[in-house]
């Protein structure tokens, strides 16, 4: 028989109460109440509800920093030397420039008593491979040309030998193919099982989301035993809920806020650099006047960066050249900063013939309303005038990835691959006929695929050296500046943010 850590009673019999519970209460419209609750469990205020809780589907923060809790991933980064780490996937090796071996963890179930096999691995990264499935992540995983199950290993095949398929499958959720098989997407959305450290006990849409550890976990016993997440999509509540300790941590905290929550000697900021830039991206193809290029670079000498970073961001953010960290391999240092010149951006407003011209600028609550409308006054001040649409964050991603580029002209953004990596960030964003793109350069494209395919470092520098030159060129995007994670925590809650904004719970201890 196969007990947990007490020894107490079967994993699957555990797994099946469990799920029994977690399925009750959702059905039951359950929504258990944040006061009263014992020491052990965690309330989170959050920008947003997750715009889903399949881990194959959106990337966005809101949805990975519930999800990753639910779903184990298959490799995970050490929080403090960024060093790739067992977690699902024990072991690894290449086997042949385009051939990876990986062991999985023997004795892993799903929080319905169901075994992890390297079948469910697989399915997990072909589901993302299928187009027809329209996932996020696809880009990230393009590469691979087969994932399959030999006994108890998984084994990736890739179309060209990849330099950044272990950093990828960092960011690999495994899910249960005969569940999801079973129930559908959608279904599997709803209710998600996973064999992570905790499972969902209610699901209250758009409004929070109640995780429970799981008992059939098999890695050590997390000290937060639940945690509640809640939207609360206005900065100024979560702070408030923070100060009344309703909630003991608030993520995605403006300087305002931070400085705020300083005042008072129980709470404390988290903040941390992170692989993360604040950007804004055009649309090149149904834009309107940012079809111009004179009219993107206009915009790009319009805003006053460092006003940004010093009067907006105080501290929470560093300069940037171009549109990636310094976290990043392939930031090219030697670029010139970004640089303010109301003059120019003038001159090449009334060359575009465009003075006065109307842009939509697309946003989110997920984002600082701030920095949105200093933008917004920026362009004023040249003569373009910015109607900001403000929408909750499902419906921008919807928006922005559809295939129609139908968004608007201008778009803010906050973006991180979790991968360290230049391929995670331009390649996505900017390669023709991604879900991000609305931008389409053939040389460019030649670039960055070359450079998925090459394992030598320095070629790879000199290959995203020449992506960022024409980029540079026709700046279908701008990068603000290096964004910090900001985070208002209680004084019983221990725990370090990391470049990744991971957000493992099990990271995380409380008093």
């Amino acid at each position: 028989m196969t007990r947990d850590r007490t020894g107490r009673t079967t994993r699957k019999a555990l797994a099946t109460m469990a799920v029994a519970v977690s399925l009750a209460t959702a059905a039951c419209g359950i929504a258990p109440a944040t006061e009263g609750r014992d020491a052990s469990t965690l309330v989170i205020d959050t920008t947003n509800y997750p715009s889903t809780l399949d881990p194959g589907q959106q990337y966005d923060t809101d949805s990975y920093s519930v999800y990753r809790n639910i779903f184990d991933p298959l490799l995970r980064r050490d929080p403090k030397t960024n060093e790739l780490k067992p977690s699902i996937a024990t072991s690894w090796s290449q086997l042949d420039p385009k051939t990876w071996k990986f062991a999985i963890r023997p004795g892993v179930t799903f929080s319905d008593g169901s075994p992890l096999t390297a079948a469910d691995a697989a399915f997990s990264l072909n589901r993302i491979l299928d187009k027809s499935f329209g996932s996020q992540q696809y880009a990230n995983f393009s590469v691979v040309s087969q994932a399959l199950a030999e006994g108890p290993d998984l084994i990736v095949r890739t179309s060209v030998p990849s330099p950044t398929l272990l950093s990828y499958l960092t960011t690999l959720s495994v899910v249960p193919e005969a569940y999801v098989k079973k129930v559908g997407d959608k279904e599997f959305a709803a209710k998600p099982i996973g064999s992570g450290p905790y499972v969902v006990v209610s699901a209250t849409a758009g409004s929070e989301i109640v995780l429970r550890v799981n008992p059939t976990w098999w890695g050590p016993a997390p000290q937060v035993r639940s945690a509640v997440f809640r939207a609360v999509p206005n900065v100024a509540s979560r702070v408030a809920d923070l100060q009344s300790r309703k909630a003991d941590l608030v993520t995605t905290l403006t300087p305002d806020a931070a400085d705020q929550i300083t005042r008072d000697p129980k709470l404390s900021v988290l903040s941390t650099p992170t692989e993360r830039v604040a950007y804004v991206a055009f649309n090149t193809i149904n834009g309107g006047a940012v079809n111009d290029p004179r009219v993107r670079r206009a915009i790009a000498a319009a805003i006053n960066y460092d006003a940004l970073i010093k009067n907006l961001q105080r501290g929470y953010a560093k300069p940037i050249n171009s549109l990636l960290s310094p976290l990043a391999f392939g930031y090219d240092t030697s670029l010139p900063d970004n640089r303010y010149d109301p003059a120019t951006a003038n001159r090449l407003i009334d060359e575009a013939g465009v003075r006065g011209a109307t842009v939509v600028m697309a946003t989110s609550p997920s984002f600082n309303p701030q920095i949105v409308q200093a933008i917004q006054a920026d362009l004023a001040a040249v003569g373009l005038q910015v109607e900001i649409r403000n929408t909750d964050q499902a419906t921008y991603l919807k928006k922005v990835q559809a295939p129609a580029h139908d968004w608007g002209a201008v778009r803010f953004g906050r973006w991180s691959c979790s991968c360290l990596d230049a391929d995670g960030v331009i390649y996505p964003l900017f390669h023709t006929g991604t879900i991000w793109s609305s931008y389409s350069n053939p040389a460019f494209d030649k670039l960055v695929e070359r450079a998925r395919t090459v394992t030598d470092p320095a070629k790879r520098v000199e290959l995203y050296n020449a992506s960022f030159e024409i980029l540079a060129a026709a700046l279908p995007g701008i990068g603000l500046f290096q964004d910090y994670a900001i985070y208002g925590a209680n004084s019983r809650v221990g725990w370090t943010p990391d470049a990744q904004e991971s957000f493992f719970l099990t990271d995380m201890k409380v008093s």
